[in-house]
């Protein structure tokens, strides 16, 4: 595969993170550009940090001037689009943070990469590629059976999804209305190091440490499909060079679990690697459901296996193994996060009417 010039944006967040990382080792030279919210951390990038191959811009996507400033400047050959808000809770609490950085900052993406590409000479024009990476929560709740599939209705529940759903129309407009090379991968539940500790597997295995209740909504029983964060960076490595335009793909590990049975997990596997004076299992408490909560998500990622040649490569049990060993040996990374940033607290909380 042809060395590439990429530019990522979001590129300091949890997924964005992974894919600099992944192409800057393959030996792609990456731009990154990322506003630095509370959720952006350089420090994720401390391994490639001073790599030639390696740039970084703190540019808010909704300036359209900077980014076309730096798309301008960098020249990539791909721009694969992450920059979102991304955390249901705070959705629901703040949605206008979602609305303005998921739906207007992506409309100022392609505003931006289109004005670029319509002046790229003929071959680097047929060859540009703009991946916009979005999530399986546009589709909605699922029902005992069934899976999510690239042909599945749009139905989102939250603030969240729903601005991730208009920007994915964003993306296919632009596709079918100007021509523009754009492709939309969705993707279910991410996991593995450097994930900001408001998430459920990040937040439990530091709530763990630290002594603290488990908390698990309603009853326990909603069901996600986990993704080795890894997994999903050589994924979307390969549906930007080689996924069709105008096409969606699903990204899945095909890793069901019940959110009590991944909270359950954790805890046996500190149990054994972190001891503690009782059994972590203790500490989960059961907390109010998050209003408007999905019951199931579920990918069928055989377009992505069968097109394209991608496949997980860590089950949810090496997974889960690697994510929490990693938090056991680099406090270096979540201790200020946690001290300074977010310190577990419930989030998404409805204030009472009047």
């Amino acid at each position: 595969m042809a060395l590439r010039r990429i530019m990522v944006t979001g590129g300091c967040g949890f997924i964005g993170s992974a894919l600099c990382r992944h192409l800057v080792g393959a030996g792609h030279d990456v731009l990154n550009l990322d506003k630095l919210t509370y959720a952006g951390n350089p420090a994720s990038l401390r391994d490639i940090g001073n790599s030639p191959r390696y740039q970084f811009a703190q540019v808010d996507i909704c300036d359209g001037d900077s980014v076309s400033a730096q798309i301008q400047h960098f020249q990539p050959d791909q721009i694969v689009h992450l920059a979102a808000e991304s955390h249901v809770d705070r959705s629901i609490v703040g949605a206008g943070a979602f609305i303005e950085t998921n739906i207007v900052g992506t409309f100022s993406m392609l505003q931006a990469a289109r004005g670029y590409w319509d002046k790229l000479p003929g071959e680097r024009r047929d060859a540009f590629r703009f991946l916009h990476v979005s999530t399986d929560e546009v589709y909605g709740s699922l029902g005992e059976n069934g899976l999510f599939t690239e042909a599945t209705a749009y139905d989102p529940s939250s603030p969240y999804s729903a601005s991730k759903a208009a920007s994915d129309h964003l993306v296919t407009a632009w596709t079918r209305t100007y021509g523009f090379p754009g492709l939309i991968s969705n993707c279910s539940n991410n996991y593995g190091p450097y994930h900001f500790p408001e998430k459920l597997i990040p937040l439990v295995i530091l709530n763990a440490l630290h002594g603290k209740p488990l908390p698990v909504y309603g009853k326990g029983d909603n069901i996600r499909d986990w993704l080795f964060v890894e997994d999903h960076a050589r994924a979307l490595d390969v549906i930007a060079t080689e996924g069709r335009v105008g096409e969606k793909y699903n990204v899945g590990g095909r890793n069901e679990r019940r959110n009590i049975d991944v909270v359950q997990t954790i805890c046996r596997i500190l149990d054994r690697l972190r001891p503690g004076a009782k059994p972590h299992e203790e500490l989960i408490t059961y907390v109010t459901d998050r209003p408007g909560h999905d019951q199931r998500y579920a990918i069928d990622a055989t377009k992505l296996e069968t097109e394209l040649g991608w496949r997980a490569e860590e089950t949810f049990e090496t997974g889960i193994e690697k994510t929490v060993s990693w938090y056991l040996d680099n406090e270096w990374w979540w201790r200020p996060l946690r001290d300074k940033v977010y310190a577990g607290e419930r989030l998404g909380l409805l204030k009472q009417a009047g």
